[in-house]
């Protein structure tokens, strides 16, 4: 038996990418100045393309419906960001939009915390019976 709905699993794992979003480009910023550094990135394709090799039973009402696909597997790739420019050093990290993404992985994060906030005082809720 599942004690947490699915809606608190993906919560998780978007926090999980939200993390390794944050560790990606904290070095990009600590990188800077650093001769060539290549800017990194967090793949979400690539999880993707995994998630869709991967099949999940689903209720058909038309032969014509695609299957779907689904997998377990939260594991993100880091990889190097190759559509900037790069520097006379050979490095391609830009702080202004390393600042940007940095802000917007924070509202992110900030977002499914609050929404997982949300779930737990539910649960709470119908623990405590409703008060």
């Amino acid at each position: 038996m599942n004690l947490f709905s699915s809606t608190i699993t993906s919560l998780e794992n978007g926090l999980n990418y939200s993390v390794q979003k944050q560790k990606a480009i904290s070095q990009n910023i600590a990188n800077a100045d650093t001769p060539n550094y290549k800017a990194k990135d967090v793949s979400f394709k690539s999880i993707l393309d995994q998630e869709m090799q991967h099949s999940m039973t689903a209720f058909k009402t038309d032969s014509r419906q695609l299957d779907f696909k689904n997998s377990s597997d939260t594991s993100f790739t880091i990889v190097d960001r190759n559509d900037t420019s790069y520097s006379h050093s050979g490095n391609n990290v830009d702080l202004d939009t390393e600042m940007s993404l940095l802000a917007e992985n924070q509202i992110y994060n900030q977002a499914l915390v609050d929404r997982l906030n949300g779930q737990f005082n539910t649960l709470k809720s119908v623990i405590r019976g409703g008060k």
